[in-house]
């Protein structure tokens, strides 16, 4: 049923891509996305796949196609980073506000300028209002997982939604794991044949996509998109416990690690977890009792469930790969607080940024967070609710 190999994390995502054979994949490189297309061109080109691939002058034109394609009828792939994603900016509402079940790998990279290519999440995190469902990984193993449950959300009779698979520029796509591939025949009998909903090709049946919506009925629109998005949650939790059965790896809204009877916790997301998971082990030897939550799906944000595992813990740090400028805190911070907010008792909350432009997330920062929850349990006393870690001085 699985295959062990040693991959890249952009070489996986391609493989499930190929496994799924989207009909059409409209693409344009950039790094570190780059390879995660190249490997899904050489599949093309061999005959793998017959998906139809189109390359196209810029992310804005990739964006498009895959809306043209989409609206049409077919099932719909894409990837892109950073400037890509952000070029993409007036495409992405459209998908949304269509309703289109695109899927679309984002391999995360800090936005210029200056000019960086390597991991931090501002390109995603720039993106989170624009109606996209966001699934986060850790490592290639879910990103590989995650693009395979994203189809399956994404053309989700109840949702029709597109969804974004975020994971870390270089970090996860360029390094080589260790993963499970499943059979080519169980993805695609997990996928499914892909349903159309209201295809413009179907000519016995016109229809219009993108009309014009005045103050008439324009709230009315939105509203109704923002009460689909209610459903997610409950479809995202259904696709992984049947994605378990054909893998054996389990998915929720968000993971937990050894928080059920922690003290203090952090929050943090894709790969700086595990690098986080290890510190935890280490301080848990010493009879620290701290613990980790690392979200999956971000968007929607599941704010009850997220506040919910916290609320029982003294003190949290919230770890955010994304600066918010003018915003006083980063943005996963600021979901966190809006989780607890409710609680009339709840942890002492700081925020710690972390990560940017690809700077190294060692042990020792998670080591500083944790001796930080530490002395705030002990004293009582927030000396400062948010500061860089790791940054020259």
């Amino acid at each position: 049923m699985t295959k062990v190999v040693a991959v890249t994390g952009n070489e996986a995502v391609a493989n499930a891509f190929r496994q799924i054979e989207p009909d059409v994949c409209a693409a344009y490189p950039i790094t570190p996305q780059t390879e995660l297309m190249q490997r899904f061109a050489s599949f093309v080109s061999d005959g793998k796949v017959k998906t139809e691939l189109i390359l196209v002058e810029s992310e804005h034109s990739a964006l498009s196609a895959c809306v043209g394609a989409a609206a049409a009828g077919g099932r719909v792939a894409t990837a892109t980073s950073s400037q890509g994603l952000a070029l993409m900016w007036e495409i992405l509402f459209i998908t949304s506000g269509m309703r289109l079940p695109v899927v679309m790998a984002v391999v995360n990279r800090a936005l210029s300028a200056p000019i960086n290519i390597h991991c931090d999440h501002s390109d995603a995190m720039g993106a989170r209002d624009s109606g996209w469902i966001q699934l986060w990984s850790e490592n290639a193993q879910e990103a590989y997982d995650n693009a395979i449950q994203a189809f399956r959300i994404a053309e989700h009779m109840d949702i029709r939604l597109p969804v974004m698979v975020c994971y870390d520029g270089f970090i996860i796509s360029h390094s080589i794991e260790r993963i499970e591939y499943l059979d080519d025949d169980i993805v695609k009998n997990f996928v499914g044949e892909y349903k159309p909903l209201y295809p413009l090709l179907d000519i016995e049946n016109p229809k219009s996509y993108g009309p014009l919506i005045l103050t008439d009925l324009y709230m009315e629109v939105r509203r109704a998109h923002a009460e689909v998005y209610k459903k997610v949650p409950q479809v995202v939790l259904k696709v992984a416990e049947e994605f378990e059965k054909i893998s054996g790896r389990k998915y929720g809204l968000f993971e937990t690690y050894r928080l059920e009877d922690a003290e203090i916790g952090l929050v943090v997301l894709n790969s700086a977890a595990g690098t986080a998971k290890d510190v935890v082990d280490e301080y848990r030897d010493k009879g620290i009792k701290v613990g980790l939550i690392k979200p999956r799906l971000f968007r929607p944000f599941p704010y009850g469930e997220i506040g919910d595992a916290l609320k029982h813990l003294k003190a949290v740090c919230v770890l955010d790969r994304a600066d918010a400028f003018g915003g006083s805190f980063g943005p996963l911070y600021l979901d966190i607080a809006t989780s607890l907010y409710p609680y009339s008792i709840k942890p002492a909350l700081i925020n710690r940024i972390y990560g940017l432009g690809g700077r190294d997330f060692m042990p020792e920062h998670v080591a500083y967070v944790i001796e930080e929850l530490k002395k705030i349990v002990e004293t009582g006393k927030v000396e400062s609710f948010k500061e860089y870690i790791g940054v020259r001085e």
